[in-house]
Formats: structure tokens, sequence, C-alpha cells
């Protein structure tokens, strides 16, 4: 089945940030995102975005070997198999039934620090339970300064159901 959202890579080359769609398989995949993570140039931190379906969005990061991921919802785990891989690659279990009618990011908050976005300020962001998602990761692309190359390469990329 087939969920709206975007993939987007974001690398730099000679210096200067770059932002790519990414094909949909990757909103289904974490190894599919990984995969597309670890092909872009390795300068700078590149880091990868999906969003998917108004419900969460995804942020993994290359640093060096290492790779930090952020998951703006730990209860999307339950329904989207992406947001569930996560889960399982962080060793973290599913949120109880009780807990479903929380939200809360799980990850790298500070995934972003060497960029000037501290883990305070991220953990700010993904606390205002009347945002969004993608309102939520523009306030992110915004304070590191990509949003206007993310949104061209974010409106290139979307798939609509």
């Amino acid at each position: 089945m087939a969920q709206a959202g975007y993939a987007v890579a974001a690398y730099r080359e000679g210096g200067m940030w770059h932002c790519d769609a990414l094909p949909s398989g990757v909103l289904h995949d974490l190894g599919v995102l990984l995969s597309a993570l670890r092909s872009q140039p390795p300068e700078g931190g590149p880091f990868v975005v999906a969003c998917v379906d108004d419900e969460f969005f995804l942020i993994a990061r290359s640093h060096g070997a290492r790779i930090d991921l952020l998951l703006s919802d730990l209860t999307a785990s339950v329904e989207f198999p992406l947001a569930a891989q996560v889960l399982e690659r962080l060793g973290e279990d599913p949120p109880e039934d009780d807990e479903l009618d929380e939200v809360w990011p799980i990850g790298e908050l500070d995934l972003f620090s060497d960029l000037e976005l501290g883990e305070e300020e991220m953990e700010s962001i993904l606390d205002d339970l009347d945002a969004y998602p993608e309102e939520m990761l523009d306030q992110v692309l915004e304070r590191i300064g990509l949003e206007a190359e993310f949104q061209r390469a974010r409106t290139a990329g979307s798939v609509h159901t």
C-alpha cells in the first residue's frame, strides 16, 4: 500500500549543502533509507529525512561509521513499519496500549548539535503538540539553514495517495 510522504537526502559537497529527493521506497524500509544515506558524500554529516502520512518524520544522520536516528513520534511504530524498524534498531519496545495517546520523540535529539541545534532546542520543537510533524520538521530545517533547498527537493519527491 502506498503511503503519502516524501524522503530527501541532504549532503555537503564542496562545503555547500545540497538536497535531493529520494525514491518512495525509503518510506517503507529502514534498510533502504540507510543505504540511501550511506550513498551520500560523507563530508559534514549527511542526513536523510522521511516524512510519512502527516504522522511522523524520521531523520537518519551519518557521523562517519555511526548513524544517529531520530523518530518524531514513538507511537507511530504501532501503525507504520518504518517507525517500527527504527524502534527495533534502537532496541526500544513499542508503546503499550495505554501509552498510545501520548506523543514523544525517540532517538538522538542532539544529532544536529554541530549545526548549532542542540538537544534542548530540538526537544522544544518536538514537544509542540499543536504542530504537525511537517511543521516541526520545517522548524528544524529552518534552524539549521536548509529550509529553501529542502523545500525544493521535498516538492520534487512528494508522493500522494
